[in-house]
Parts: C-alpha cells; structure tokens; sequence
C-alpha cells in the first residue's frame, strides 16, 4: 500500500484564472476572488491534478510529494 501524498499550491502571482484547472481536476481546484485555490492542500495522487498542473498557462500550479517536497509536475 502506498502512503504516498501529494501537496498542491498555486501561485496567485501567476495565476492568470482561466479556470482549467477546476475543469480538467473537478473537486480539487476553485476560483476565489478571481483566482485559483486548492480545494485541499494535501491529496492523495490523481491523474487529474497532474494534467491540470501540466495544462495551467502560467504553470502557476506546483505538485509536490508531500513527504520531502520533491516536485512532481509541472
């Protein structure tokens, strides 16, 4: 069984709220005052939240594993 985790944030600085973020990884990203929030900070891997983080125009996403920090996408 995995433990792996996985921490979440984006930059509101680069954030440019397309919202494909929300789109591509429902239930983890929301727009707030304009701008992209994690829902979560720390989630368990999926798929989506990497192909959000891939697919962010700014690249304002950041994925991390939660144990040591080592970056995962973008």
């Amino acid at each position: 069984m995995s433990t792996t985790r996985w921490t979440l944030t984006v930059d509101q600085t680069m954030c440019c709220s397309s919202g494909m973020c929300a789109s591509i990884a429902d239930g983890r990203f929301h727009l707030d005052t304009g701008v992209s929030q994690p829902v979560t900070e720390e989630i368990d891997p999926d798929d989506a939240v990497l192909e959000a983080a891939r697919s962010c125009p700014t690249a304002a996403i950041s994925v991390r594993d939660a144990a040591d920090g080592t970056p995962i996408a973008p």
